[in-house]
């Protein structure tokens, strides 16, 4: 299974101190069924612990999952910024997540080439 992150998701999790190891941490979670919320459409909502705390009071990210294919992070919010996303957002994840999991491996290395997705490393 490939890991990825989409530009807006690195961009935010650059400004809060996400590293590669954490979101392969979390990506392993997910994979062993660890969520928090399954929102359909291949989208679940996963928790990620801030750096020396708890996952609590720490991050909400919204993941692109496809057991044993692809697991792209594609966005991400502070628990003290908001509470969830909304119903549109919602809906344009749900929209985005089809088009990432559908893309051949050619159209992703053109994504990669592109800097629209980045490829999360071990």
């Amino acid at each position: 299974m490939r890991i990825f992150k989409n530009k807006m998701f690195l961009k935010w999790a650059k400004s809060e101190g996400l590293n590669d190891s954490t979101l392969l941490k979390a990506a392993k979670e997910i994979d062993r069924g660890l969520v928090d919320a399954s929102l359909g459409g291949y989208l679940v909502k996963k928790r990620i612990a801030r750096k020396g705390e708890g996952k609590r009071g720490g991050f909400r990210t919204i993941v692109v999952f496809q057991k044993e294919h692809r697991t792209i992070f594609v966005y991400g919010f502070s628990k003290n910024q908001r509470d969830n996303i909304n119903e549109q957002e919602e809906k344009a994840l749900k929209k985005l997540a089809q088009g990432l999991l559908d893309a051949p491996d050619s159209e992703l290395k053109e994504m990669i080439a592109n800097g629209d997705l980045y490829e999360v490393m071990s």
